[in-house]
């Protein structure tokens, strides 16, 4: 009988031995362990999904585990950073976060139901990829402007009469268009559309005057001879268009909108877990690589610090709540 209970109290020391290994041995399981999702908060084939894209295929093969997008859209890029932000801390649910998600919507949304600030962690800026003013050569009301100093005179002698696109009503180029307005003292038409193709293809065949538009999606339709470029938001020129003159050197000093993306993860993700993350995705951005690719859309390769990144989302949260008051926007 005693060597049955010896027998039972040496299976209990075993059993309770095993449950302390266990646990542990899976909280040091080498990260990542399974595939990852990078949530993408617009449609695919936009500039965001593509250049999630091309993270994600570079991520898979640095780390040896699937990196998936994942494209979640609607409400300005909220429906995807808010599945995130509520997402489990572990390190398998990302974000591939904008100035849209993380800082117009600050201004244009009252009841976010995410905070940018709080419940998200920030892992690496990867781009800022400028604005072009583009317009149709082949406009008549257009025709004899080549410069942004040629649309301002026009606009201001015609109050309201020259139209703009967006990609939507509170969508980064429209509040950039704004700011440009506001910057020139000038009065145009907005006309929001639902996405950056339909409008930028409206403004080729001369149906709409003009719009902001990224170069990434831009430049094709210029080398084509369907757009010109009257300017560009960046300080300065752009190496893919070196003839195209920047905003602030057209006599608006210091005007600068620049779209940037960035990565994320929940906020209460482990810290070893960001580490690994913010090292990977560094070594990727900073490879020749993808240095080449990001310059080809028009944007540097930037792979900044997380607390880098956090200043700026703080400082562009502060800017464009600014922008976003002063001209009244509301979202659709």
């Amino acid at each position: 009988m005693r060597a049955a209970m010896n027998a039972r109290h040496l299976a209990s020391r075993v059993a309770l031995a095993l449950a302390c290994i266990i646990p542990t041995a899976q909280a040091q399981a080498p990260y990542p362990s399974k595939p990852v999702k990078l949530i993408v908060p617009f449609s695919a084939g936009g500039s965001t999904d593509l250049v999630a894209r091309q993270i994600a295929q570079e991520m898979t093969a640095r780390t040896g585990q699937s990196f998936v997008v994942d494209n979640k859209p609607g409400a300005g890029s909220t429906i995807g950073a808010d599945f995130v932000a509520k997402a489990p801390a572990d390190g398998y649910t990302l974000l591939l976060g904008t100035i849209s998600s993380h800082a117009t919507a600050v201004g244009l949304y009252p009841k976010l139901p995410y905070d940018p600030l709080k419940d998200f962690a920030p892992i690496t800026e990867i781009t800022a990829i400028p604005n072009l003013i583009v317009a149709s050569p082949q406009n008549p009301r257009l025709a004899d402007v080549k410069t942004l100093g040629d649309l301002v005179k026009l606009a201001k002698a015609k109050p309201g009469a020259l139209t703009y696109g967006s990609s939507g009503s509170g969508s980064s180029n429209h509040l950039a268009t704004e700011q440009l307005m506001a910057a020139a003292g000038l009065s145009l038409n907005h006309i929001p559309y639902k996405g950056s193709g339909p409008a930028l293809s409206d403004v080729a065949a001369g149906h709409t005057d003009l719009m902001l538009d990224v170069v990434l999606s831009s430049l094709p339709q210029i080398k084509a001879g369907r757009l010109k470029a009257l300017g560009i938001t960046s300080l300065q020129r752009s190496p893919l268009l070196p003839d195209v003159p920047t905003v602030a050197e057209q006599g608006y000093p210091g005007f600068e909108m620049l779209g940037w993306y960035g990565l994320f993860a929940p906020a209460g993700t482990p810290p070893a877990v960001l580490e690994r993350l913010s090292q990977d995705f560094t070594a990727v951005l900073r490879s020749d690589k993808m240095r080449t690719t990001l310059e080809s859309q028009g944007g540097p390769a930037i792979a900044s610090t997380p607390a880098e990144f956090a200043a700026l989302i703080r400082s562009e949260i502060t800017r464009w709540k600014k922008v976003v008051e002063q001209a009244g926007v509301k979202p659709e």
